[in-house]
């Protein structure tokens, strides 16, 4: 507990039909490592889960730098994908802009499931990714030229993609060793 003391993480979801596991798994274990996250969706408003789960996001993302606590940019910005993802993320402006202001500033940006198609359509991601388990988004990166491989997680200098669900725990092993030990230069 307290790697990640003083380190804020925005976790952007979509705004119905998220994935469950994704978020209270990524959610947990950068809390308990001592991360302040922030976790905001497209309407703020209390979104339902995929399997029927809700949550109440901390806000909007078009407020995404005005939350209270929360100075300057994100330590990391992590999307969490879910059926919903299609809908209010994949082709949302202010999300891409999010990712790519970020990623220029040499912060750690991370997807996760159906939310990897939001950085692929970012052009953030060239080379190789994690195969999602969802036949949608697959087809979804496929269209658009992805080279997906069987992998759980694949690092890109200070991208973190997650396949799904199952590894959501190696994935946040991932993020948590590159803010711990802040080797982006």
């Amino acid at each position: 507990m307290g790697i990640l003391l003083e380190k804020n993480v925005l976790i952007i979801i979509p705004k119905s039909q998220f994935c469950e596991k994704e978020l209270n798994g990524v959610r947990a274990i950068l809390q308990q490592s001592g991360a302040n996250v922030v976790v905001l969706s497209k309407s703020g408003q209390e979104a339902m889960g995929s399997n029927k789960g809700k949550f109440q996001p901390d806000g909007m993302i078009v407020d995404w730098n005005k939350q209270p606590g929360i100075k300057g940019k994100y330590h990391a910005v992590i999307v969490i994908g879910g059926k919903g993802a299609k809908k209010s993320l994949w082709d949302d402006p202010i999300v891409s802009q999010i990712l790519t202001d970020h990623s220029r500033s040499r912060r750690i940006i991370g997807a996760i499931g159906s939310g990897l198609v939001v950085l692929v359509k970012a052009s953030l991601v060239n080379g190789e990714i994690p195969l999602p388990r969802d036949e949608e988004t697959r087809v979804e990166l496929k269209n658009l030229n992805a080279v997906c491989i069987d992998a759980p997680v694949k690092r890109i200098d200070n991208i973190i993609l997650g396949q799904g669900a199952d590894s959501t725990h190696h994935f946040c092993q991932q993020i948590l060793g590159l803010m711990d030990g802040e080797i982006l230069s």
